[in-house]
């Protein structure tokens, strides 16, 4: 039987890149593939060009779709012929309905007039099929994260959805999302559905996948049946970054000095419900050279304590002191949080961590403007020679530092908000997240860097939801729950056991 979907010798140039070299892929009918690689590897943009984004006439190769030769001018194009792509950051218009989103473009309407009956009818058919239980006419923001990906999907199978591809689809989501979310994509493999999953999570890919295809940096490097077998990871990331990673941490001599950085009876407050403390009296430290993990479920208000700390960020501060060095410190602004030689890395990248629509040497110096400037004027030529060092320093994969961050793989932009931070010579770190929805290779190079700033004297603060992660970096481990601290692991002690006993026996 023919394949659903053959891609034969695709090439894709951007200016100075290759981003896609002679790459084939295969995807059977009603199989799950996934398909993996470094950030970078061509993976986004190997179904860019399958969905039309990328339209034909823009890359080099064929594309053949259920025995047909597709020639995609646009998504509307592939849409229709049953290829729906589900992007990590959601398409959805929050202050509409579920109704409205998965109709939105596609209204069940005759002569103009939209036939709200049959669009609620049909929205509660659909909805029962993902498992969502909220009516129809609910608000889009009212829902998680996790109710917003299975909108999509719902939003997906009103089209008729053959070909499912999803991009990250669980690299925001809790454990208990993701594999409601993993169950769901078996579910619809069982109706018929066809998917394409790409995800840095192998866990889940191993779960899933059928298929397993690796492209590193642009081209096809293997393709794994793994339908029979159970495919050790390890065969996996060889694969992806063209090496073995016996050591996925890296090794660190651990050189821990006095107390650099305190927080004293941290409390917070929602910023809209003036009676829900969000942050309930934390009170813990930070050594010179030591790397302190929080530990906790989503919702435990790891990150909103974090941005509290940092120049107040969130919510309405209700008492507390920061102290640097055993002296009380001023973080009532990110100014002045900044200037008291605090950095925080936040989760989410795209939206508080860089302005997409600038280049990199712009948004690397951004928070430290005054050293690239000579009496308030911006020195152009210095902010690009900052720039290039910290390209070369942070291995950056770009052509030139004048590329725009959206261009970048998600592991590169978070080497620009690592640089935009280390630019501002910070004696401590809050690193929010800092692997989320990157590769192996990256992660490790991120690694590397945390462990290389420790050992300079800096402190670090690290929250992850990755509890290996967690583990494998951290000296002590403070574990959150409801907004406070239930615990304290030193590294020796830790386990993943111990933590999640912690957090629900509290």
């Amino acid at each position: 039987m023919p394949a659903l979907l053959e891609m034969r010798e695709i090439t894709k140039t951007f200016p100075g890149v290759t981003a896609l070299d002679k790459v084939s892929f295969q995807v059977e009918e009603g199989e799950v593939h996934a398909l993996v690689g470094e950030n970078g590897a061509g993976k986004s943009t190997l179904m860019k060009v399958l969905t039309g984004v990328y339209p034909h006439g823009d890359y080099e190769g064929e594309i053949h779709y259920d025995g047909q030769l597709a020639r995609f001018g646009g998504i509307s194009d592939s849409e229709a012929d049953g290829i729906i792509i589900i992007h990590q950051e959601l398409a959805l218009a929050p202050l509409l309905s579920i109704a409205e989103n998965i109709f939105l473009g596609n209204e069940c309407a005759r002569y103009g007039v939209i036939n709200w009956h049959e669009t609620f009818h049909r929205t509660e058919k659909l909805l029962k099929k993902v498992g969502l239980s909220e009516p129809p006419a609910t608000r889009v923001d009212s829902l998680g994260v996790g109710k917003q990906q299975l909108v999509e999907i719902a939003k997906a199978l009103s089209k008729e959805v053959r070909l499912l591809v999803l991009d990250e689809p669980t690299a925001a989501l809790s454990e208990s999302d993701s594999e409601a979310l993993l169950d769901l994509i078996l579910d619809l493999k069982a109706q018929g559905v066809t998917s394409v999953i790409i995800s840095h999570k192998l866990n889940e890919v191993r779960r899933v996948a059928d298929t397993i295809t690796v492209l590193r940096d642009g081209a096809t490097v293997s393709t794994i049946d793994a339908r029979d077998r159970d495919i050790p990871e390890d065969r996996i990331v060889r694969d992806m970054v063209g090496r073995d990673m016996a050591h996925r941490y890296p090794e660190r001599e651990r050189n821990i000095g006095g107390v650099l950085f305190e927080v004293r009876d941290w409390n917070v407050i929602h910023p809209e419900h003036a009676d829900r403390h969000v942050v309930h009296d934390i009170n813990f430290t930070v050594r010179a050279g030591e790397v302190v993990g929080i530990a906790g479920l989503m919702g435990a208000g790891r990150t909103e304590l974090a941005m509290s700390i940092f120049g107040r960020s969130y919510g309405r501060h209700a008492g507390g002191e920061a102290l640097l060095d055993g002296a009380p410190i001023d973080v009532s602004s990110a100014g002045a949080a900044i200037r008291a030689g605090l950095a925080y890395v936040t989760e989410d990248r795209k939206e508080l961590g860089l302005i997409l629509e600038e280049p990199i040497q712009r948004n690397v110096t951004l928070a430290n403007l005054e050293d690239v400037s000579n009496r308030g004027v911006l020195d152009a030529a210095q902010e690009t020679q900052v720039a290039e060092k910290y390209r070369e320093a942070m291995n950056i994969r770009t052509p030139s530092v004048f590329q725009r961050v959206m261009n970048l793989s998600g592991g590169n932009q978070q080497k620009v908000v690592l640089s935009k931070w280390l630019f501002t010579d910070p004696k401590v770190l809050i690193l929010d997240e800092p692997t989320r929805g990157i590769d192996v290779g990256a992660k490790f190079e991120i690694y590397s860097l945390i462990n290389e700033l420790a050992a300079e004297g800096r402190g670090v603060v690290m929250i992850s939801s990755e509890m290996p992660e967690l583990l494998g970096l951290s000296d002590r481990i403070y574990v959150m729950s409801e907004g406070s601290f239930v615990g304290e692991l030193a590294a020796e002690e830790a386990s993943q056991e111990r933590i999640m006993s912690l957090i629900v026996t509290e």
